[in-house]
C-alpha cells in the first residue's frame, strides 16, 4: 500500500528523498523500534562506514516490517538519528541506492533527520525508526471494531425485547 504524498504550495521542494507529508488509508499501525547497523550476529556492519551501517539499518527495518506482514511501501514515516553531521552525505547516498528498490513508485515517506551526540554504542553511526500502516483484511481500516459494535447492538436489542 503506497500512501499519497502531501505537498503544499506554501512550502519549497523537499530537500531529499522524502515527502512533506503522507495520507494513507486507515489500518493497523506498525511501529518499528530504532534499528541500527548491526547484522543478525550483532556485529556492526562496516565500522566507521555510515553507508554500510545505513544500508544494514534499513534492511533491519525491512526485516521487522516483513515479520509484521508489511513491506517498505507501507512505511508512512521514518525518523533517523546520525551521530555526526559529516555523515549526512553518506546517509543520503545509501538512500539513493536503496529507495528505488524499496519505493519503486517514487513516493517516499516523510523523514525527520536528527544529529545527536551518540547512540547506545559509540561505534554506531545511524539509527532508523519507522512507522507503517498495515491495511486490514477489509482494506477499510475498520478491523474488528465495527463487528464488536454490531454485537453490542445485537445484545442491546435482545435485552430490550425481554
Amino acid at each position: 500500500m503506497a500512501g499519497k504524498a502531501v505537498t503544499s504550495k506554501e512550502l519549497g521542494p523537499a530537500l531529499g528523498m522524502y515527502s512533506h507529508g503522507m495520507v494513507v488509508p486507515a489500518g493497523e499501525i506498525v511501529i518499528v523500534a530504532g534499528q541500527v547497523g548491526t547484522n543478525r550476529a550483532g556485529e556492526v556492519a562496516g565500522s566507521g562506514d555510515v553507508v554500510a551501517q545505513t544500508t544494514q539499518a534499513f534492511e533491519n527495518v525491512r526485516a521487522v516490517l516483513t515479520a509484521a506482514g508489511c513491506a517498505m511501501t507501507d512505511v508512512v514515516r521514518f525518523q533517523t538519528f546520525l551521530t555526526h553531521a559529516t555523515d549526512v552525505d553518506g546517509f543520503m547516498q545509501a538512500r539513493r541506492e536503496l529507495f528505488p528498490r524499496y519505493f519503486p513508485g517514487g513516493v517516499y515517506p516523510p523523514n525527520t533527520l536528527l544529529i545527536i551526540s551518540r547512540l547506545v554504542k559509540p561505534e554506531l553511526l545511524v539509527e532508523i525508526e519507522a512507522m507503517a500502516v498495515k491495511l486490514t483484511k477489509t482494506g477499510s481500516g475498520a478491523g474488528k471494531a465495527p463487528r464488536r459494535a454490531a454485537n453490542v447492538s445485537r445484545r442491546a436489542r435482545t435485552a430490550r425485547r425481554r
